[in-house]
């Protein structure tokens, strides 16, 4: 699948899209490795006998929790 269509299209607050090639190739590859990382976790936490509706909680709650370094700028 290509770069530009293997996560989603991505749009700014005013709802225009982010066409800049390298931006997106580096939002995907961000994703790539963070969905990675998150099934590395779930596995692990499967292994070790924690639940999996716990597992997939923590991991919610830490994806409410970020900031956003940004906001009110």
């Amino acid at each position: 699948m290509s770069d530009e269509k293997r996560w989603a299209i991505y749009r700014r607050d005013d709802g225009s899209v982010v066409s800049c090639t390298e931006k997106v190739k580096v939002m995907n590859e961000n994703l790539d490795e963070i969905a990675q990382q998150m099934q590395d976790a779930l596995e692990d936490g499967l292994l070790m006998e924690v639940s999996e509706n716990q597992m997939r909680e923590l991991l919610h709650q830490m994806v409410d929790r970020l900031a956003n370094p940004w906001a009110g700028r």
